[in-house]
């Protein structure tokens, strides 16, 4: 009775972090396995710890190539996606126009709707343009897979917003551009924030999009997904390791300096 009475009691937390750890699980598979050093072709069974695909990332060809593609993709589908999402998250939110509930609506299609349609929709529009599949084409593509989700995490933050702020600064006699800059850009900041690293991860991580309008190009995703079929290169979970090392980082950090922030806030308000 002791022992039923104490998972009622954590049941929410128990399957919190069992929810945790079967998330965490297959990135913690591929940071074992980029230790490996597989007999053959294929890193799919553990032979013996070694640190030779961590000395040498790059020594499997076109991987690194891939991997700086795959970066420079993602970070200016990060920048084009954050700066129109928030233009038309602020325009949704703030003001009234014609047909301004039919573009919501159509925002969440890209969401909605399977990877695959859009990626064919995109291919028959470069196609019937006469564009040459390539970069620009994946970057586009991108820009517009990217868009909702941005539009979606700045627009709950503006919706969110105390409007008597802006009010507030327009009374201290501070203009249209100074009240923006000041006052609505730093309090929407956390959502396009959240916006731009979602459009990061999404848009490095893509592969039905990319592989549709590539063409000859090679992406880190389409790298593996080749590399898979004759055999599975350490450097992969390297790469991989890697990344989520990163991120996890990104996470501690941010949260790190939301959490000082906090706490500087408290103690300039018990002062005062």
């Amino acid at each position: 009775m002791t022992v039923l009475r104490w998972i009622r009691r954590n049941l929410i937390v128990i399957a919190g972090l069992l929810t945790l750890a079967y998330m965490v699980l297959p990135n913690i598979v591929v940071m074992v396995f980029s230790f490996n050093k597989p007999n053959g072709r294929f890193n799919y069974a553990w032979q013996r710890f070694s640190l030779d695909a961590w000395k040498d990332p790059c020594g499997v060809a076109d991987l690194c190539g891939s991997l700086s593609l795959s970066l420079q993709i993602a970070a200016w589908a990060t920048v084009g996606a954050t700066v129109l999402g928030t233009m038309i998250a602020f325009a949704l939110v703030r003001y009234r126009f014609r047909a301004r509930g039919a573009i919501n609506s159509l925002i969440f299609l890209p969401m909605a709707m399977p990877e695959v349609v859009m990626a064919a929709s995109l291919l028959t529009l470069f196609l019937n343009m006469g564009a040459e599949l390539g970069f620009w084409t994946v970057l586009i593509a991108h820009i517009m897979f990217c868009l909702s989700f941005v539009v979606t995490a700045v627009k709950a933050r503006v919706m969110s917003m105390d409007p008597r702020l802006e009010e507030a600064a327009r009374d201290l006699y501070a203009g249209p551009v100074q009240t923006f800059v000041r006052v609505t850009l730093p309090i929407a900041a956390p959502g396009i924030a959240a916006g731009a690293l979602l459009a990061f991860a999404l848009s490095f991580d893509d592969f039905i999009i990319t592989n549709f309008n590539a063409g000859s190009t090679v992406t880190f995703p389409m790298f593996v997904w080749g590399s898979a079929q004759r055999g599975t290169p350490v450097q992969i979970n390297v790469i991989g390791t890697a990344m989520f090392v990163i991120a996890v980082l990104v996470v501690l950090v941010g949260q790190f300096v939301a959490n000082r922030r906090r706490n500087n806030a408290r103690k300039n308000n018990a002062r005062s």
